[in-house]
């Protein structure tokens, strides 16, 4: 005698997430991408995984410092499992002095700029935060050809210098008639 039977084997186990974190560093243009497999640390499952993926892959300057990301792995059986990564985003892209020279007449002795006076467009990947000269106001004792330090600082703190010239001239004497 001889029976057949029908075994149906399921597999209701989901697999094992694993999520590992991430330091990464925005570029040039402020951005910066991942895929599921930078933040897998090593997934598994009893048969075998079809499928890993994250919620989000894209950051930019908004998102500098921790970000949570979910890696989702889903199983051949299609059971899945999610675990969170934290992705820290850097932003080390120091800002791009441009500066320009400028020309400056003494009244009564004094003459002053600003530091946007001798910034000739500089610029950063994210945002900048501050724009300084060690000096801004000339005397007397500063005839002639000064060099000034620009500093930028950007929104991360990262921060670059460069000269400009700054050449004082002595106020025109007028004819007194």
């Amino acid at each position: 005698d001889t029976a057949t039977a029908t075994v149906t084997i399921e597999d209701n186990v989901p697999p094992t997430a694993t999520a590992q974190n991430l330091t990464i560093q925005l570029g040039n243009n402020g951005q910066a991408s991942i895929t599921a497999t930078d933040v897998d640390g090593g997934s598994t499952d009893n048969c075998a995984v079809a499928l890993v993926s994250i919620n989000t892959g894209n950051f930019d300057c908004s998102n500098v410092g921790a970000n949570t990301v979910t890696l989702t792995v889903t199983d051949v059986n299609g059971n899945t499992s999610t675990d969170t990564a934290t992705v820290t985003v850097e932003d080390n892209v120091a800002p791009n002095v441009i500066t320009q020279n400028v020309t400056v007449t003494l009244v009564n002795g004094q003459a002053s700029i600003t530091a946007n006076d001798i910034d000739g467009g500089s610029s950063d990947n994210c945002a900048i935060a501050s724009i300084t000269a060690n000096q801004t106001t000339f005397t007397c004792a500063d005839l002639g050809a000064n060099n000034v330090v620009l500093s930028v600082t950007d929104v991360s703190g990262n921060t670059t210098t460069d000269f400009a010239t700054v050449t004082v001239n002595e106020q025109p004497m007028t004819a007194i008639v």
